[in-house]
């Protein structure tokens, strides 16, 4: 029995719910057959008919047979996504922001995996080092796409030392063939200055274009320096100079894909263009904001959400404009206040402090939101903050918690300022909306 295959969830409506799959049963077999892992159990479902073996709660074994005429998704969700065991980081990279934490922080928080189905499944990017042959076969037979690849760079030998891993020279090839099959691909560059940049860049962004349109999109991000480095390999932050040098010879290669492919293909995130002191680019650079979740894009997407929702900012003049608090990171500070100020002109009743938090716990050059910890907002706030609440971005928060990565939870902060904590999404709409509430 594969106890993996555990139903956590059914989806209203779906097939399963049909065939009376409930929580707590278990799938079994599929025609008959065991099924390795949830990529396995996908392609299985997708037949037009088969037969499932289940094992309900009360320990009764059915066979439910299945037509599937509109070849829809099965419909469950399992208490292990991937019906199997993760495959794991073999690499030791020497940018991995997971070595540079501190010793005493949650154990699930040092968990690194490396596996192309939670690739596909949750977009987690992978280095695609620990796959064997019949691995890169079945990808290809099954198609799974997108998958998005933390490829840094395209020369062999550079990747091998980056990653500490003999096995990473070859992932240009992999990526050939993966786009042989039709696989759709994101890929990230973390830059660590005197490393990947100058033509080592160049070459790796021409590399992954000649992929087109297999490659949708490739993101470069600074790499992040925490203070927590003893013992690890040397690297330099990406300064304000280097931000510069970098943008000055992406844009034209932007320009070259735009004219050849009509898409920028390569995109900078965020903080290039704040360290450098140039401005952001408009929100038409970013197309569909292919890596958003990277901090791609993800100011000019704010802004322009802000913009649209000022054009009913009528809607908001009942509401109850109770004076605020936003705390937020050194990089964001000035967009943050720009938005506020714009709002302002349009809701004047609007009262609220911006206030800067400098990242103690992992180090003052880790400038981003998301790496903002509980133990720091309350610290830097004790005794200063004036207002009955505090809107925090919602990346601060583990995922569906609200707990900090320093393991200070929301209750916490609100214990120790003596504030309400309002968890801000990071959309236009949702940052209105907790602004004047």
């Amino acid at each position: 029995m594969k106890v993996e295959a555990q139903v956590k969830y059914v989806i209203p409506g779906s097939i399963a719910e049909d065939a009376f799959i409930e929580p707590g049963d278990v799938i079994e077999l599929i025609d008959g057959k065991e099924f390795k892992d949830i990529l396995d159990f996908k392609y299985m479902t997708s037949e037009e008919y088969y037969v499932l073996t289940v094992l309900k709660q009360n320990g009764d074994r059915e066979e439910i047979e299945i037509y599937n005429d509109c070849f829809e998704n099965f419909g469950v969700e399992f208490e292990n996504p991937l019906i199997d065991k993760p495959m794991l980081c073999k690499n030791k990279c020497i940018f991995c922001f997971m070595d540079q934490l501190p010793k005493n922080v949650r154990s699930t928080m040092l968990f690194k995996d490396d596996d192309v189905r939670l690739s596909f499944l949750q977009g987690n990017y992978v280095t695609l080092t620990n796959l064997k042959e019949e691995d890169i076969e079945r990808i290809c037979r099954l198609k799974i796409s997108p998958i998005n690849v933390s490829v840094h760079v395209t020369d062999p030998k550079r990747r091998v030392m980056m990653l500490s891993n003999p096995n990473a020279g070859n992932v240009l090839d992999i990526m050939k063939r993966f786009s042989k099959h039709g696989i759709i691909m994101n890929a990230q560059i973390v830059l660590c200055p005197g490393i990947n940049d100058g033509e080592y860049l160049r070459k790796s962004v021409e590399d992954l274009g000649k992929l087109f349109p297999s490659i949708k999109s490739v993101s470069i991000v600074p790499v992040g320096i925490s203070k927590h480095r003893e013992g690890l390999f040397k690297l330099e932050s990406c300064t304000g100079e280097k931000a510069r040098e970098v943008i000055e010879m992406i844009e034209p290669m932007q320009r070259e894909f735009r004219k050849n492919f009509d898409t920028s293909l390569v995109y900078l995130a965020d903080e290039f263009y704040i360290s450098a002191g140039y401005e952001i680019p408009p929100y038409e650079h970013y197309e569909e904001f292919p890596q958003i979740e990277n901090g791609v894009g993800l100011i000019a997407s704010l802004r322009e959400e802000i913009d649209e929702e000022l054009n009913y900012a009528d809607e908001y003049e009942n509401f109850a404009f109770t004076p605020k608090t936003i705390a937020t990171s050194f990089i964001a500070y000035d967009f943050i206040c720009e938005c506020v100020e714009k709002i302002k002109e349009k809701l004047p009743n609007v009262k609220v402090t911006v206030e800067k938090i400098q990242n103690d716990f992992f180090g003052e050059e880790i400038t981003v939101t998301g790496l903002l910890c509980g133990s720091d907002i309350i610290k830097q706030l004790k005794g200063k903050i004036q207002t009955d609440f505090l809107m925090l971005s919602e990346s601060m928060f583990k995922s569906d918690s609200d707990l900090f990565l320093d393991d200070t939870t929301l209750e916490d902060v609100e214990r120790e300022l003596g504030v309400r904590v309002i968890k801000t999404p990071n959309t236009g709409c949702g940052f209105m909306k907790a602004l004047v509430m």
